[in-house]
């Protein structure tokens, strides 16, 4: 793989891709594809919203082709900044659900994470069954859960918002802060380590944080795995909540048709397989087979709200947190 330089997107047989994705495992994606395609992948990683402004400061000498990055709200983020592009691609329509791609087909997902709920199992003898059960009154004190600044809990606000109505989504944000065990801090992985400390008995947290301390070593997490059960909420109602980790086409890209070329190879099933097997993540791509630490959560109902309609409830769910006070 090489660094992406101007004189690189000159050249025929490239595709220069900027990625929020902080995955070692990609490599393995990237590497396939040329070697399945001849194409050389180009590739600049930083944070993603450092990437969509720097695609809009490069304007129209942009060499970015295609634009990965992780979360809905993310995405919507370099839609609405305009640095994407409406795409036709028979294949992207027919291997992503339609819930799971943009309504002007500017960007497409192509892996899952559940958000879910975790819980000490000898301390919670009744866990949340439903997102709306976190802020019940019973679980004052017990709730471990990221700040409002992050997008996974602003596409889970959102979310909820777009299934329950904006005065559920106050209650819950409202109800949820009353609830927590510490002032939100860390990452997932730390809502997970609070239960194992003892700092908190409920968590929220990502899937692939806890699959990935099954499959190999996540020190404050793994040692102690078994004490810590888990619920995919709202069986019975919505779903379990979906963040997405996706991607489109630059809206100058250089290397139009190779870019649609890389989207579609991402929804093949050797790289569906990768992004379970390599990133404990679920595929995009219904009938695509997990990984074991993957599978080992068990099958659960997806949320399948249009993501598109989630996330124009995104000012909505930041306004809401505000309001509360949620840090």
């Amino acid at each position: 793989m090489t660094a992406l330089t101007p004189a690189a997107t000159l050249a025929g047989g490239e595709v220069n891709i900027y990625s929020s994705r902080h995955y070692d495992t990609d490599e393995r994606l990237y590497s396939d594809f040329e070697a399945a395609t001849g194409i050389t992948v180009n590739r600049i990683e930083g944070k993603a919203d450092e990437l969509i402004a720097r695609m809009q400061a490069e304007g129209r000498n942009s060499p970015a082709d295609i634009l990965l990055t992780v979360d809905t709200s993310r995405l919507e983020r370099a839609r609405a900044a305009g640095v994407l592009q409406p795409i036709d691609s028979p294949v992207l329509e027919a291997r992503v659900p339609g819930y799971l791609q943009d309504a002007d087909n500017q960007w497409f997902g192509f892996s899952q994470r559940a958000r879910i709920i975790f819980y000490d199992k000898a301390e919670v003898s009744d866990p949340p069954r439903t997102y709306l059960d976190l802020a019940d009154p019973k679980y004052k004190g017990l709730v471990c859960i990221r700040s409002s600044s992050n997008t996974y809990n602003q596409t889970l606000l959102a979310a909820i918002i777009e299934n329950h109505g904006i005065e559920a989504a106050r209650d819950w944000a409202r109800g949820v802060v009353a609830n927590m065990a510490r002032a939100p801090q860390g990452g997932d992985t730390d809502q997970l380590r609070g239960i194992v400390s003892g700092e908190c008995e409920i968590a929220v947290s990502n899937t692939y944080y806890f699959a990935r301390a099954i499959r190999t070593d996540v020190s404050g997490v793994s040692d102690q795995i078994d004490m810590i059960g888990w619920v995919f909420p709202s069986q019975n109602a919505e779903g379990a909540h979906m963040n997405l980790s996706g991607g489109g086409v630059a809206v100058h890209a250089p290397n139009k048709e190779n870019a649609i070329k890389f989207l579609e190879y991402l929804t093949g099933d050797q790289a569906q397989m990768y992004f379970s097997a390599g990133n404990d993540e679920y595929p995009a791509v219904p009938g695509v087979g997990l990984s074991p630490s993957v599978a080992a959560l068990g099958f659960f109902k997806p949320d399948d709200v249009d993501l598109s309609a989630v996330a124009e409830r995104l000012p909505e769910a930041q306004k809401v947190f505000n309001e509360v006070g949620w840090e």
